[in-house]
This record gives structure tokens, C-alpha cells and sequence, in this order.
């Protein structure tokens, strides 16, 4: 089940023209007292365990600013749509939001292979994108806005951490689409600069839930550590897998997405003590307005409300980020909005601490945490303050190539 942008879009009809899509979604009036947002996240299908938590938090957060009076006068209507992992309806969506509500903003897609069927739609359309979920890096499109961490930010301290504390030598396994692909790329960088060496790098389709002959080759390779880029329910199989070959405390994991899934919570102690993940944000951070953040999610969706992780969160941080926007251009016209974000005078302290909108890049300035899984929960014992998303920085700079409308991918 390898995912690609050509063959996601050949599935999901973006050849579909303006006139016909047009036809196929009237528009619909908006009511002048409103500003209409789109959530497009997973909240049924393989990757629902993502989607759900940021369906809630984007709706949380709208019904925060509600509360607080709105966006310079208006409230904000939330049209939330569930692609159900599926890419057509992605693409369907997209086009929905984009042409029959004309929405002033699609905060949306969870895999980056989603986020590429959606990007070019909406930036056609003239519909403003926000994706907010960590990701391997690359997009540089002043359409597209994003809040979570790129490659440097997230890759970088998972392999500083990984080289300098568990030895040379690294073994990379991840799903099979072009996220965790780029990410092994970037984490084969980043092992040259540190004096490192990835031995192998392979990939699993998001539906194999057998690691058994995988766990063999990596115990052959006789790594120092793993680290690990699994994406999906069905990945989970590996981590209980990977225990119970009594591997655990032999081949120490160090995970770039281990917990976005809250896997630490489904798997035992047995199965998750001891892997090491750096994420922007862990619902133990100790801050104040993160401990008020969680109350208040757990005070609107109850007490056994899915664990805030860094995916799960992006939903808020997203919003509420362009919300920021939203105030300073005085309108929720999109150029307008666009500019005030691209001011550089864009930032806010909320949840994850201070995030800063870069208007280099349309990415975010940020904290990054590093933590160890200890009996279902996570212990911070090392922080990176306010990372620079520089990627792709020396071939993306949209202050002065506007115009840029690509997916970059790190030079090995």
C-alpha cells in the first residue's frame, strides 16, 4: 500500500475541471455575521486514532474564541468532515469546503500523502490551508501554513539524542509512504553530521501487522539502537512484537512517532518502558497554561478523552495560531489574513509555550521535548528552545519566491 502523490491523485479525480467541480458543489451563502472553517481529519478508518483528537481540539478551540466573543466581531461555524482515511474523499472534501461553502480556511489532512492530495486543490481554489500535523519537512507553498514540526525541529534531536547516547550504529524502519521514506533520508543526513551510520532503512505498508521476519534482520544487523517511524493501529503489532522477542532492553528504540498514536497507553509497561521519543509536545509538559489546556479538554470531553499528543493537539495549536492571524489583519479575507501571518509580528503562548509563525518558510518557531516511556506515561528530561523549522531554508524562502509551490526533499 505504498502511497504517492500521482497515484493518490489519479484515484481521487483532481483532473476534475473548475467548471465541472464547480457545478458539482453550488455554492452557498455564508451569512455575514459568520467566518466558516473546515476540519478535514480522519475521525473513521486506519488513521482514525489521530483524527479524532484533532477533530476535537480544532473544535475546542473554536468554541473557545466563541466564548470569548469571536473574531473581530464574528463567530466562527465549523464544518467538520471525515475523509476516512480514504484519498477520494480527501480530494472530494477539498473541492466541497473549497467551492460549495467556501470556507476561509481547511485545517486538515493527517499523512503528508493526504496533505498533497488536498495542497494543490485548495491553493487553486484560493482556499487557505493550515496542516498542523509533525511531518518529514519540504512543503514550501505560501497557501499552506504549518504548525508541525519539520525535519530539523523533529528528526534532528531524535538523532542527536540517538548518535550521542546509544552508540554509532542505527537501524530505521518505518510505514511505507513517502513521510517516514523522507524521514530515513533526513536521519541518514543528520548520521554523517554526527558521526553516525543508518545500516538499513525499510518500510512496511500500513496494513502488516507481522514483524516477525523484520525483528530477525534487525537482531543479524546487530544495530546499537532502532529508531523507528511506524504509523497506524496495525503498526502497534511490532512494539509487542519486538517485546516479547525479548528485545526491549537489548536494541534500545528511539522513536519519531512512537506516542502520536498513543501507543504508550495501549501497550503494557512490559511492552514501552524505555523508548525514548522527541515530540513539541507531551501532555506532561509542566506548564501552566498546559495544565489548564488539559483541564479544560477533559472538563469538555470527559475524563476518558483520548490523551493529548502531539498530533492529537495540532487541531488547537493550528487554530488557535490563526486565529492570531485572523485578529491582526483586522478580516478573515484570506490575503489579508496571509500577509498578517507573514508579518513576523505573529505569536502566541499557549499549551506547547511560545510558538512564532516564520515568514520565511509558513512554518512554525517552537519547543521540542525529548521523553522517556515510563509506565504508560512520559518523563521530559530534555528540551531544544524555540527550533528554526530550516529544513529545506537554503531552497524555500517565500518572502522572496512567492511563487514557490513545492514538496522539497533533503539533499544526501
Amino acid at each position: 500500500m505504498k502511497l504517492s502523490r500521482r497515484t493518490v491523485l489519479k484515484g481521487a479525480g483532481a483532473g476534475l475541471g473548475t467548471a465541472f467541480a464547480a457545478s458539482i458543489f453550488p455554492q452557498v451563502s455564508k451569512a455575514d455575521d459568520e467566518i466558516v472553517i473546515a476540519s478535514l481529519f480522519d475521525q473513521s478508518g486506519g488513521l482514525d486514532i489521530y483524527g479524532t483528537p484533532m477533530t476535537m481540539t480544532c473544535e475546542l478551540a473554536v468554541e473557545e474564541i466563541n466564548a470569548a466573543g469571536g473574531l473581530n466581531g464574528k463567530m466562527i461555524r465549523l464544518i467538520k468532515y471525515d475523509p476516512q482515511s480514504n484519498m477520494q474523499l480527501y480530494a472530494q472534501y477539498a473541492q466541497e469546503a473549497a467551492l460549495k461553502e467556501k470556507v476561509d480556511l481547511v485545517h486538515g489532512a493527517i499523512t503528508s500523502a493526504s496533505r498533497e492530495v488536498i495542497r494543490p486543490i485548495l491553493r487553486k481554489y484560493k482556499t487557505l490551508l493550515w496542516y498542523s500535523v509533525i511531518y518529514e519537512g519540504g512543503v514550501c507553498d505560501i497557501n499552506n501554513f504549518v504548525s508541525g514540526v519539520g525535519a530539523v525541529q523533529w528528526v534532528k534531536p531524535t538523532a542527536e539524542f540517538g548518535f550521542k547516547n546509544r552508540g554509532p550504529k542505527a537501524y530505521y524502519i518505518g510505514a511505507d509512504y513517502n513521510a517516514p521514506q523522507i524521514i530515513g533520508k533526513w536521519l541518514e543526513k543528520f548520521s554523517g553530521d554526527l558521526g553516525g551510520q543508518v545500516l538499513q532503512r525499510d518500510h512496511f505498508p500500513l496494513d502488516v501487522t507481522e514483524f516477525g521476519p523484520a525483528i530477525a534482520k534487525i537482531q543479524e544487523a546487530k544495530p546499537d539502537w532502532l529508531c523507528t517511524c511506524l504509523v497506524g493501529a496495525a503498526h502497534m503489532g511490532f512494539y509487542r512484537q519486538w517485546a516479547a522477542a525479548g528485545m526491549l532492553n537489548k536494541i534500545p528504540i528511539v522513536s519519531c512517532t512512537f506516542g502520536v498514536g498513543n501507543e504508550h497507553i495501549q501497550l503494557t509497561p512490559e511492552e514501552g518502558n524505555g523508548i525514548v521519543s522527541a515530540q513539541p509536545y507531551f501532555q506532561e509538559i509542566d506548564l501552566p497554561a498546559n495544565k489548564a489546556f488539559v483541564a479544560r479538554y477533559h472538563a469538555r470531553y470527559g475524563s476518558d478523552a483520548p490523551y493529548l499528543n502531539a498530533v492529537g493537539i495540532g487541531g488547537y495549536l493550528g487554530t488557535m495560531l490563526w486565529a492570531e492571524g485572523v485578529k491582526k489583519a483586522g478580516t478573515h479575507e484570506r490575503q489579508a489574513v496571509m500577509d498578517a501571518l507573514r508579518s513576523g509580528d505573529i505569536a502566541w503562548d499557549g499549551p506547547a509555550g511560545h510558538m512564532v509563525v516564520d515568514p520565511v518558510t509558513n512554518h512554525v518557531i517552537q519547543d521540542m521535548h525529548v521523553a522517556e516511556c515510563q509506565n504508560q506515561s512520559w518523563n521530559i528530561f530534555d528540551s531544544y528552545s524555540q527550533l528554526y523549522p530550516s529544513d529545506v531554508v537554503d531552497r524555500c524562502d517565500l518572502t522572496k519566491t512567492p511563487d514557490m509551490n513545492a514538496h522539497l526533499e533533503p539533499i544526501l
